[in-house]
């Protein structure tokens, strides 16, 4: 049995040695191997890491909100939705809006420490000549500070009593405010938000996103406010509810289940026609998303495993014809089919091998420019690591079959006259 061991990596290790005098043997048809190889190696790599970093990030994103903050929505459903308007494709349309007085309800459940509700539109911000066409406008309570994250760099938010009045205060994100009042103080300054007059009087910086890039100019204005001047598509109000630090987030969607059921009077066989949303949830479907575009990306990465595989056959049986007298030599001394089968499978499996190994490398090199030119926390899965080293392996082996087979079903005699 140990001499049948000491045979085997006798044969692997000289498949491997001939492997890479092939290379160096035919630079031009091996590199081009190789770079096909490498290529869709890459591709995997590349994309798993930057789809880890991505997951990864929108979670951190998600635990800013708090790890037990929920939404409730007028509907949501995962992944990518088609909608032609219709009843039948907006099942949205059965649900009623979410109100005010459902969010205040909601603040008295003993499971529930805050509900900030939220509207929002694109609309026109100006002060003066500077006038900004479509900025992100945002009607909040006034306890969106609480569950948004982030955190005011100058000034205040504006207040229950100023959300229950209806004033006309705004608060700024940063990039809007160096917009309207590059190297000055915009506090207590006069803007018009929908051409109505507001006073600014909060600066805020929301936190960091995952997806990077330059900040939207956002201003956030009181909810009560917003309803009165905004040209907005009405309906789409949602809420974000903190639990208590004692309750559980499942006795909190429990109570605020409950409690819309109720106050909506649906019986007990009718569906909830509203949603309570958890970050779990949020994230399967973004994980849904992100899985349908690796599929897509392994399948272009597919490609170039096909055209390092076609260049295997073309080497292999190069390296056939080339050595035709050297395996009627090694029949005539006894070699079996087998034997001369696994040489050149090995052969074939170490020359595809070589590109998963440079794929990984660009992958890695591809990774850390993605960590240290964009936010994105980029990683590389280990199992993706597996599945490139696999993947290779594999497409010299299932190739390099035509090519091994050929020289082994060889006739020694034959082959021993060829020139």
């Amino acid at each position: 049995m140990s001499a049948g061991i000491g045979m085997t990596f006798r044969s692997l290790g000289e498949g491997v040695g001939i492997a890479f005098d092939s290379v160096r043997a035919n630079k031009v048809r091996a590199a081009l191997t190789i770079l096909g190889v490498a290529i869709g190696v890459m591709v995997v790599i590349a994309m798993a890491s930057m789809i880890t970093g991505i997951n990864r990030g929108v979670e951190k994103e998600l635990e800013s909100l708090g790890p037990k903050t929920f939404i409730v929505s007028r509907f949501f459903q995962g992944g990518l939705n088609i909608s032609d308007g219709s009843d039948e494709l907006s099942p949205w349309r059965r649900n009623p809006w979410l109100t005010v007085k459902e969010a205040r309800l909601l603040r008295n459940l003993p499971g529930i420490r805050e509900v900030a509700w939220r509207e929002g539109t694109g609309g026109p911000v100006s002060i003066g000549d500077r006038r900004l066409a479509s900025v992100q406008i945002t009607g909040f309570s006034a306890s969106w500070t609480a569950v948004q994250g982030g955190a005011m760099t100058s000034g205040r938010n504006f207040t229950e009593l100023e959300e229950a009045a209806g004033a006309a205060v705004v608060v700024l994100n940063q990039k809007l405010a160096e917009d309207l009042f590059p190297g000055l103080d915009p506090l207590q300054k006069r803007i018009k938000v929908f051409g109505q007059p507001f006073e600014v009087v909060g600066v805020y910086l929301e936190p960091s996103s995952v997806f990077g890039g330059e900040p939207s100019p956002q201003a956030y204005i009181p909810h009560s406010t917003f309803t009165k001047v905004a040209d907005y598509f009405r309906g789409w109000m949602d809420f974000a509810v903190m639990p208590t630090a004692a309750a559980t987030v499942f006795e909190a969607q429990d109570q605020v289940i409950a409690a819309l059921r109720g106050a909506r009077g649906l019986k007990p066989a009718q569906e909830n026609n509203f949603a309570v949303v958890t970050q779990d949830k949020i994230l399967d479907s973004f994980n849904n998303m992100t899985r349908g575009f690796f599929i897509v990306m392994l399948a272009l990465s597919s490609v170039g495993l096909m055209v390092g595989g076609v260049g295997v056959v073309a080497i292999m049986m190069i390296s056939v014809t080339e050595r035709t007298r050297e395996i009627g030599v090694r029949k005539a001394l006894g070699a079996t089919r087998r034997e001369i089968m696994f040489q050149f499978l090995v052969e074939a499996a170490t020359l595809t091998l070589i590109g998963g190994t440079a794929g990984l490398a660009l992958g890695a090199m591809i990774t850390w420019g993605i960590n240290s030119l964009t936010p994105v926390p980029a990683a590389i899965p280990l199992w993706s690591v597996v599945a490139a080293v696999v993947a290779s392996t594999l497409t010299g082996i299932l190739f390099g079959l035509l090519p091994a087979n050929r020289a082994s079903r060889l006739d020694p005699v034959e082959a021993l006259r060829y020139e």
